[in-house]
């Protein structure tokens, strides 16, 4: 517990540090054959651990500008990054752990190779269910947003979920990747959900990582 430390979104001192970091980091690897790119922060939060706002609107409305925004702090990094080191590709995670419904609300930073990626693990009610928990397939029908009503979840659902990087891709013209998405091997029908999230992926150009869980 004594290693938990969020305090690099209050705490202007520490957000420095970590773009010292970073500038140290890519200084000392840069020529390294086995790094194939930066990812600056995996799932930043500050949203969840400080304030437990989930409405990016909402948050932005509050806290845009402060040093809970990952906006005003990454493009700090890829600069300091790019001081050093002018094209080793750069990756930026959204807020709230890198969530999808969050990436239109990064501002790209003015500088060479740099994509945006996000963590696809929506709607987490299916895809981290607990063994022998009921009512939620692929594809099924339940409250996928947690707004009270229920969806119909299939493959359809995934389409229109998957066009927020179409969306993206249109307005700013950079890569962006799925660098980590899954589900619990038990949940029912979860071959199937994989299998349509891969083929959309696929069609869209999105590169992927799967996000594999322990077998035990």
């Amino acid at each position: 517990a004594s290693y938990y430390n969020d305090l690099i979104w209050i705490d202007q001192a520490a957000q420095d540090a970590w773009v010292a970091m970073w500038r140290f980091t890519a200084r000392r690897y840069r020529y390294h054959p086995a790094i194939v790119g930066y990812d600056l922060m995996v799932e930043p939060n500050a949203n969840e651990i400080w304030l437990n706002l989930w409405d990016p609107e909402e948050f932005y409305r509050s806290y845009g500008g402060t040093l809970f925004d990952w906006n005003q702090l990454f493009p700090r990094i890829i600069k300091a990054i790019r001081e050093v080191d002018p094209s080793t590709p750069i990756l930026v995670e959204a807020m709230s752990y890198g969530s999808l419904t969050w990436l239109p609300c990064l501002q790209p930073a003015a500088a060479p190779g740099i994509g945006y990626v996000f963590h696809q693990y929506s709607p987490y009610l299916y895809t981290h269910q607990e063994p022998g928990e009921s009512g939620y397939f692929y594809p099924g029908r339940f409250d996928t947003d947690d707004d009270g009503q229920p969806e119909d979840f299939n493959k359809d659902w995934l389409g229109d979920f998957f066009s927020i990087v179409d969306e993206f891709k249109s307005r700013w013209s950079h890569p962006v990747a799925a660098n980590e998405y899954g589900v619990v091997r038990w949940a029912p029908g979860a071959k199937n959900f994989l299998d349509d999230e891969i083929d959309l992926l696929e069609k869209k150009n999105i590169n992927h990582a799967i996000w594999v869980w322990n077998p035990c």
